[in-house]
């Protein structure tokens, strides 16, 4: 099968070359901002005048890389549900389901926390509030395990410390900072993308037995634009965000999880 092996050796170099030139680009021009640093993370990057996805709020980050793996679900049942019937098997669905899981177990939930923040806590981590007045308070982890909002007014024992507090009632959700926060961003992107760039090769390999259907063809077409935005995210992300070691280690797990989903 080597249209297989060229559809995903290209997406692989591909997504490769991103990451390892735009790791570099980032260190030689102090383009990335150490998102586990408390003391920075609640403030604007400092390039967010001059580079429009150096902002959080950027309709890529907004609309897309925080519903990742909604899209990539989107696209991958689109090409099942438009396949030909040969190809709508269980066993395709079973990868994606494992894919589901792999998302799941690392970034949202493993029988409490996520895998990856259990990894930062291991690390040396710590729950912390970025106050308004821009001081970094640690409060206990469970905090952040259970994405719990807090206030002075609805926890005042963790307040209770001599700080600068604003008055007016203000809320926020505590992160866990100081640890190795493992880039989920870089992870989700490079397990999407394989997984997409897999997932197409039924669809190109049989194009050559029979011809698609006008709605296949688009469901191809719709996958090849999430995969091209995936790889545009993943070169924003490895440019503005995360220390190199935080984007290696999210590159390194989202290859693990796509080996997971071939496994079956």
């Amino acid at each position: 099968m080597p249209f297989k092996v060229d559809v995903l050796q290209a997406t692989f170099t591909i997504l490769t070359l991103i990451i390892f030139l735009g790791t570099i680009y980032s260190v030689k021009n102090n383009t990335y901002l150490d998102t586990s640093d408390p003391f920075l993370t609640h403030l604007p990057h400092h390039l967010h005048e001059t580079h429009y996805f150096a902002t959080k709020a950027n309709f890529l980050n907004v609309l897309f890389i925080k519903r990742a793996w909604a899209w990539t679900s989107s696209a991958f049942l689109f090409l099942w549900i438009t396949s030909p019937r040969q190809q709508r098997s269980i066993w395709r669905l079973s990868k994606w389901a494992l894919g589901t899981a792999v998302w799941l177990v690392f970034t949202n939930w493993f029988f409490g926390p996520a895998l990856l923040e259990r990894f930062i806590a291991a690390s040396g981590g710590e729950c912390t509030v970025s106050l308004p007045s821009g001081a970094a308070l640690s409060i206990p982890n469970e905090f952040c395990f259970t994405k719990s909002t807090v206030s002075p007014l609805t926890h005042p024992s963790l307040f209770a410390s001599p700080l600068l507090l604003p008055e007016g009632h203000w809320t926020i959700v505590p992160r866990m900072r100081r640890g190795h926060d493992v880039s989920g961003h870089i992870f989700l992107l490079t397990l999407s993308t394989l997984f997409l760039a897999d997932q197409l090769t039924l669809s190109l390999l049989s194009r050559s037995n029979s011809p698609w259907t006008p709605t296949h063809k688009y469901a191809v077409m719709y996958t090849f634009g999430i995969i091209a935005i995936w790889l545009f995210a993943t070169y924003t992300t490895t440019l503005y965000f995360h220390t190199p070691l935080e984007k290696l280690t999210g590159y390194l797990l989202g290859i693990t999880g796509h080996v997971l989903t071939r496994i079956i």
